[in-house]
């Protein structure tokens, strides 16, 4: 029994993809929908900042996770291990499957890294279960997961529109930078950001042929002419994001960080997401890491966390 497990481990297709993180470059709240979730229309971005994912079988029928950072669940409450209990559901398969996610991106920062691995674990099972799922089919069970994992599964840059889960890729930013800033210990509840975005603005929300018709015009924002431009400095000049009216108000650090994001010489500084995580975009990284210097005497805060990474126009992938 040992030596024939043992030929069979070592004989196990063995997949490692890498999981780049997002940000919004735009993030508009519309309305809400009939379903009580937010119309979002928002311009998403890959960073080259990943997260490395491991997938091979199982030596039996469970879904087995592991992650390298202690505050990461590894159960079922992992969006990760829910991918591959739905991909398995959907597909009517039998195997089990062993994940390990290796953590780069920083946790609870707005950066879609669990939706990242989300979507890893639907790639990485599609090839080793040879599924032949094409993109689309990928996108439409990650959308089942959550909104960003559509997203994570194309990567590059995209407009998304209804709770964030239908993709329209553009073509993509080919040059810039980013530098990153999360405080390791905060976090900020998705839920209660848009919980007090529509308490304090519902009341300017739009409704029916007119919510359809806000979601319609984001691809006719300035922001996508500077980015089919390859115009980058315009593009950070364009960032916005609603959610600032309510996360930065609530929370003096993320926006004491912003606020040290724009002492520096950057072209443009915004909240990603839901926070707590602030970026500030770059000509190149040379650039990016003077901000990054800049910031870190600003703030030498230990608790502060600081990337620099590049503009990146691919999604989930292997690892080369």
């Amino acid at each position: 029994m040992g030596s024939y497990l043992s030929k069979n481990l070592e004989s196990m297709t063995v997949y490692q993809l890498l999981a780049p993180a997002k940000i919004n470059l735009h993030l508009e709240i519309l309305g809400l929908r009939p379903d009580n979730f937010h119309e979002l229309a928002t311009v998403m971005q890959s960073v080259e900042l990943a997260d490395l994912v491991e997938i091979k079988d199982a030596v039996d029928d469970r879904i087995i996770l592991h992650c390298d950072v202690p505050e990461v669940p590894q159960d079922q409450t992992n969006l990760a291990y829910r991918a591959a209990a739905l991909i398995r559901e959907r597909c009517g398969r039998q195997e089990g499957v062993e994940i390990t996610l290796h953590k780069r991106i920083p946790i609870a920062a707005g950066l879609a890294g669990g939706s990242g691995n989300a979507a890893a674990v639907l790639v990485g099972l599609n090839l080793l279960w040879d599924l032949k799922l094409s993109v689309a089919e990928l996108q439409s069970i990650g959308a089942e997961l959550g909104s960003d994992v559509p997203f994570c599964i194309s990567g590059g840059t995209a407009i998304a529109t209804g709770r964030g889960e239908k993709i329209t890729n553009i073509l993509p930013l080919q040059q810039g930078a980013v530098v990153l800033g999360k405080y390791r210990s905060l976090s900020v509840s998705t839920p209660w950001a848009y919980g007090a975005y529509r308490q304090q603005f519902g009341d300017s929300y739009a409704v029916n042929e007119e919510l359809v018709a806000k979601s319609q015009g984001i691809h006719q924002i300035k922001l996508i002419e500077a980015i089919e431009n390859q115009d980058i400095a315009t593009v950070g000049q364009l960032l916005y994001n609603d959610l600032e009216k309510v996360v930065l108000p609530e929370f003096a650090l993320v926006a004491k960080l912003k606020e040290a994001f724009s002492q520096t010489d950057n072209l443009g500084v915004m909240m990603s997401g839901s926070g707590p995580t602030v970026f500030a975009m770059a000509k190149n990284l040379e650039e990016a890491e003077s901000i990054k210097q800049a910031v870190r005497h600003q703030i030498p805060d230990p608790d502060l966390e600081l990337f620099v990474t590049r503009i990146y126009n691919q999604g989930v992938h292997l690892q080369p």
